[in-house]
């Protein structure tokens, strides 16, 4: 009978030494960096082109979207780093991010779905749009018309879309729409 009441009672301390640290946990999320790449056709029509997202850092101070793509040859053609604080300083005023967790939530959320379909877009320009105020370079704009190259765009912010393209006549991605 005592053995018992002792095992009764270790399995209640075990029980209770579970119960406390998956309390402690559910305020917590599980953080994994983000890393991920596709490939498509980008700066040729011919070949496919690697598309590499990663998200580093623990905390939003700390975290760094680092987005390049490399060509066929593993060349890389376009590189830029992100900071954590930049993608959140300009978001929607209605969404609250008081809290980092929730900060964290929100960088996650804008790497994962970084490679969505709608953002490939084929082709970059279609031939029968016209240049706005929001194309800065008006000569490259009317080259992708002409090539039918892919056009690939990301999010900078609430309102502050980026579109890059390759061009052929550069030899390089630019950036040729900039806008909501």
């Amino acid at each position: 009978m005592r053995n018992f009441s002792l095992l009764i009672i270790i399995c209640l301390f075990a029980l209770t030494a579970c119960n406390s640290n998956n309390k402690k946990d559910a305020g917590s999320i599980e953080f994994k960096n983000v890393n991920q790449s596709i490939t498509k056709s980008f700066s040729s029509l011919k070949t496919l082109d690697t598309f590499k997202i990663e998200l580093t850092g623990r905390t939003p101070e700390d975290m760094v979207l680092n987005f390049t793509i490399k060509n066929v040859e593993g060349k890389e053609i376009y590189s830029t780093k992100i900071k954590g604080t930049e993608l959140l300083g300009s978001t929607d005023p209605n969404v609250d991010l008081t809290k980092e967790k929730d900060q964290i939530i929100f960088l996650k959320t804008i790497a994962d779905d970084f490679f969505s379909d709608d953002n490939f877009l084929e082709p970059a320009v279609m031939p029968e749009d016209k240049a706005d105020n929001y194309v800065p370079d008006k000569a490259l704009y009317e080259e992708l018309k002409k090539s039918g190259l892919n056009g690939f765009k990301y999010r900078l912010g609430k309102e502050n879309n980026l579109y890059i393209a390759w061009s052929e006549k550069e030899h390089k991605v630019k950036i040729y729409y900039n806008c909501c």
